[in-house]
């Protein structure tokens, strides 16, 4: 962070506190606003198909943790501002997880929108603004290009599949709640349901900290990445199979996120971005 100019510390000092208040003030109404239409939205469906009510119960909980996740984050960046401006390279890991819980969280909470909910997507706006954040503090910086656009890219899709996995966990779970012979598992297609869905939310957990660790340029970080995209094709793949050859089920959802899987696993490997991300850790 020191070798970045002062000027460019400057903006991203400034777009800490107007991002960090953001997060604070207007981020849990729009989230908010957003959990009562996706509800709303449900509520009508479920009288027609009862499987999505469980949805109700889910979403209501899921909206509140992103929210607490980005209040936090928020605060985070305010305290972050002033050695964001005074260079302290701790700062970098520290501010891209901050925003990566609104980047991911407002992308997760747009998902209900594509489905049930007519009008504009609100939690886009969360997404957009968390992203511009992330992307700015990464592409400022005074660094390598390698490692650069390794973290750009690196980080961007960890925190894209941390989204889809806990999309794909939250559907799982919802299915499984509606399942008519619960609490039994009729076939292999109930069977592996429950068999990914706690697997999609400990990646999301992975994720988050493989971006901090990262960025960080720790290997540990470049370890939990790998572990957790291995994790998430092992069980996706398969998981696609199984459901298209033996349910009932037309779905693509779990082949959604190979596209962000390859393109992480070329960053990780690939010697040059791999050489540069973990720098003295290689």
């Amino acid at each position: 962070m020191n070798d970045t100019p002062k000027n460019r510390r400057l903006i991203i000092a400034i777009l800490a506190v107007v991002v960090g208040l953001f997060m604070i003030a207007a981020a849990p109404s729009l989230i908010q606003t957003s959990l009562e239409r996706v509800i709303t939205a449900l509520v009508e469906v479920s009288t027609d198909k009862p499987a999505y009510a469980s949805g109700i119960l889910l979403f209501s909980y899921a909206f509140p943790l992103y929210r607490g996740f980005i209040f936090i984050g928020g605060i985070a960046l305010l305290w972050l501002a002033y050695p964001i401006y005074q260079g302290k390279e701790w700062s970098f890991p520290a501010g891209l997880l901050s925003a990566a819980f609104p980047s991911a969280g407002g992308m997760f909470m747009f998902m209900p929108y594509v489905s049930f909910v007519d009008g504009f997507p609100l939690p886009m706006v969360i997404s957009f603004v968390g992203l511009v954040f992330f992307w700015t503090f990464i592409l400022l910086r005074k660094v390598d290009k390698w490692l650069k656009w390794g973290q750009f890219l690196a980080l961007t899709f960890a925190g894209m599949l941390s989204t889809h996995a806990f999309i794909v966990g939250v559907g799982n779970l919802r299915t499984l709640l509606t399942r008519l012979d619960k609490p039994f598992y009729d076939g292999l297609g109930w069977w592996v349901l429950s068999w990914s869905q706690p697997i999609q939310w400990i990646c999301v957990i992975l994720l988050f900290i493989a971006i901090y660790q990262l960025a960080a340029r720790k290997f540990s970080g470049w370890w939990l990445a790998l572990i957790s995209v291995t994790s998430l094709a092992a069980i996706d793949i398969p998981m696609q199979v199984i459901r298209l050859t033996m349910t009932d089920s037309t779905s693509w959802d779990y082949s959604y996120g190979l596209p962000v899987v390859i393109g992480l696993f070329f960053v990780l490997l690939f010697p040059k971005f791999k050489n540069a991300l973990l720098g003295e850790s290689a």
